[in-house]
């Protein structure tokens, strides 16, 4: 989409220095970036990049300047910069009508503007919402609700009675409320639990590829509005997650565990059951949370088991010297023995 600096400036409530008749059709790195496109800059050390590039049409930081460059002043460049994009290079739709291969139960509801993709399967009592996109070969079981504007990509499954609010996105492969890991012993045998329960994704939330979400097994797994889970996160049966929170690749929370708002989770980490892990706080890569163990408000946890970063480096520090003690150690046995002889 084509826009002058003009329009740019006012979609985004900057102010502008230079040219307001400029156009920019696009966005980009300043390495990778044409005339046309769009870039930002938020720190000094960025400027040279940047004043090298081909692009004319800058987002920066107040206090910066870059000569030659037609400026957008923003106070958070990289935040005005993802509006910017979202509103000059909006997301190429996934499907565009109702394809005669799709395969839509007489009793699910589409409402205006859904759009459903070749070979997808809608089975009975489903309910699609407006400009809701499903993708090629997706899946939606028996009574899942499917709120406005989602996005589904190409081979999603919903379980039956899975429910999406509105602006969901669920990248390819995503599977939600799939069977929980629930059994009982039995004579040395494993009789499943019941997994009856459902799968709520509030508003605005964004599961990556390949994420599996399972359903409770008597109550609901919920997923907090604005929650972004990257690709390859398993979140078991019954979990909570509040608003706004952010887990990387990998990671995988057990059973009935909480997590607030605001949490920041790190690749890899592992949740065991029953834990809570309160609002703000942040789980580093790799970290392994214990049964039922209480990450605080705010707090910063990272090894395994986790514990406050500020241990965690200092128990690192000792433990990357274990050979030089160990040596010393050999040393002053050394002397003790040839002492005692």
């Amino acid at each position: 989409m084509t826009r002058t600096m003009k329009e740019l400036a006012d979609f985004l409530e900057c102010t502008l220095e230079g040219d307001a008749a400029a156009i920019v059709s696009g966005v980009a790195s300043p390495a990778s970036a044409r005339a046309e496109d769009l870039i930002y800059v938020e720190s000094s050390r960025h400027l040279e990049r940047a004043a090298a590039s081909a692009a004319t049409c800058v987002i920066i930081a107040p206090g910066l300047s870059m000569p030659g460059k037609i400026l957008l002043r923003a106070t958070n460049p990289k935040l005005a910069f993802a509006y910017a994009a979202r509103w000059l290079v909006p997301p190429a739709p996934i499907a565009q009508g109702i394809h005669p291969t799709a395969v839509i139960a007489p009793s699910a509801t589409l409402y205006p503007g859904a759009a459903v993709g070749p070979y997808s399967v809608i089975e009975e009592e489903v309910q699609i919402g407006a400009g809701t996109e499903i993708g090629a070969f997706c899946f939606l079981g028996r009574g899942a609700r499917v709120g406005e504007g989602c996005r589904l990509y190409p081979r999603v499954t919903l379980y039956a009675g899975a429910l999406l609010a509105n602006r969901v996105i669920l990248h390819s492969g995503a599977v939600i409320g799939s069977d929980g890991f629930g059994y009982v012993s039995e004579g040395g045998k494993r009789l499943k639990f019941p997994q009856v329960g459902g799968v709520e994704i509030q508003d605005d939330a964004e599961i990556g590829a390949n994420t599996t979400i399972d359903r409770g097994s008597l109550d609901r797994t919920r997923i907090g509005a604005g929650t972004k889970l990257d690709n390859l996160v398993h979140i078991a049966h019954n979990v909570s997650i509040g608003e706004n929170t952010v887990i990387a690749a990998q990671t995988g929370v057990s059973g009935s565990s909480v997590i607030g708002k605001n949490v920041a989770v790190g690749g890899q980490v592992g949740v065991a059951d029953h834990c809570e892990i309160e609002d703000n706080a942040v789980i580093g890569a790799q970290a392994g949370i214990p049964s039922g163990k209480i990450v605080r408000t705010g707090q910063v946890v990272w090894g395994t088991p986790a514990r406050p970063l500020e241990k965690f480096k200092k128990q690192f520090a000792w433990f990357s010297r274990l050979p030089e003690l160990a040596e010393r150690v050999k040393r002053l046995e050394s002397r003790i023995l040839t002492r005692s002889e």
